[in-house]
């Protein structure tokens, strides 16, 4: 016997993972015929979700999803430093100021400017004014 899933099973295992629900995830992975009853349903459900090889690859999969989602505001903003203050220790301006703006934007204190008109006149052009703390001056470091 072979410890690989079968396609719907692993089409199983990742629909539940996105839906928490057993019984969506097997309307999801398996052509069900709409007459099936709800109990038919969750029956079959929770037969494969009580199978030892689709537990362990949800379990995989619930592991790769948390992975995936623990990029946080805060972890990209520490990177970012990180990025500015190696650029500031090899004496490189612009990638200081690039990751300077990449933390202001990252956190909302910088957008990008846009006017928007039309041939009529219908929409008047707006402007967008910058808000944001002072980029510190780095010329010492050319």
């Amino acid at each position: 016997m072979t410890d690989k899933l079968t396609p719907k099973q692993e089409a199983f295992a990742m629909a539940y993972v996105e839906c928490g629900n057993a019984s969506n995830a097997y309307r999801m992975a398996y052509d069900v015929n709409e007459n099936t009853s709800d109990n038919s349903i969750s029956v079959e459900a929770s037969k494969l979700r009580n199978n030892p090889k689709i537990t362990l690859r949800i379990l995989e999969l619930q592991e790769l999803a948390q992975e995936r989602h623990s990029i946080t505001v805060d972890s990209l903003t520490d990177e970012l430093e990180n990025a500015r203050k190696t650029a500031q220790e090899a004496g490189q301006a612009s990638a200081m100021v690039a990751a300077t703006m990449g933390k202001a934007k990252l956190h909302g204190l910088l957008t990008d400017k846009a006017q928007i008109s039309s041939p009529e006149e219908s929409m008047r052009p707006t402007t967008i004014v910058l808000v944001g703390e002072p980029v510190p001056d780095y010329e010492g470091l050319n």
